[in-house]
C-alpha cells in the first residue's frame, strides 16, 4: 500500500516538471552583461539624445552608433504615419530621422520591445528579418529592413519606459 502512495506521488511530481529536452532549450539568466561583438559592437557606448515630437524636430540617429534615446508621452508625439502598434496614453514614444547613404540591409537594435518603423517619401518599409540580440548583451529585439539611400524617419511607438537605446547598422 505504501509502495502505491509513493508511486503516485512520484507520478504526480513529475507530470508539472519539464522534459529533458525543455530543460535544455531553457536559456540561463544572466549574471553579467556581455559586450555584442562584430557590428553589433558600439551597443556599449551609446550617446544621448531625446526623441523629436514631430519628423522636422527629429535628431538624427547616426548609423553605426548606438543611442540612448529619451522618448515622450505618446500623446505628445506626431507621427508621420499611424503605427501598426501606437501604444496607450501611458506608453513612450518618439521621432528619430535616419540618413542612409548607401542602399542595403540595415538592422535596428533595441533594448526593449518597442514597436519601429522606418518611415520615407513613399510610406512605411516592410521589414525582411525579426529576432532576438544576443544573450546577456542588452539587445532584446532586431528587425532587418531593406532600405534605399535617403532620409528617413525612425518611429518608435509603445514603448513601456521614457528611455530606450537604439542601433542602427548595416548588414554585410
Amino acid at each position: 500500500m505504501y509502495r502505491s502512495i509513493i508511486m503516485i506521488v512520484l507520478i504526480a511530481a513529475s507530470a508539472g516538471a519539464p522534459a529533458a529536452e525543455e530543460m535544455s532549450t531553457t536559456k540561463p539568466a544572466c549574471i553579467t552583461n556581455v559586450a555584442p561583438s562584430g557590428e553589433l559592437a558600439p551597443w556599449v557606448n551609446p550617446v544621448p539624445a531625446k526623441a523629436g515630437s514631430e519628423a522636422a524636430n527629429a535628431p538624427l540617429l547616426s548609423v553605426g552608433k548606438a543611442t540612448s534615446v529619451t522618448l515622450l508621452p505618446t500623446p505628445d508625439v506626431h507621427y508621420a504615419l499611424r503605427p501598426e502598434k501606437p501604444g496607450g496614453s501611458v506608453s513612450y514614444g518618439g521621432l528619430l530621422a535616419l540618413d542612409v547613404a548607401q542602399a542595403g540591409t540595415y538592422r535596428i537594435a533595441l533594448n526593449s520591445a518597442a514597436w519601429i518603423d522606418i518611415v520615407g517619401k513613399d510610406g512605411a518599409l516592410r521589414s525582411v528579418a525579426h529576432g532576438h540580440g544576443p544573450d546577456c548583451t542588452g539587445i532584446r529585439k532586431m528587425v532587418d529592413y531593406v532600405v534605399p539611400a535617403g532620409r528617413y524617419t525612425l518611429q518608435i511607438s509603445a514603448n513601456g519606459a521614457a528611455q530606450i537605446t537604439v542601433l542602427a547598422v548595416p548588414m554585410k
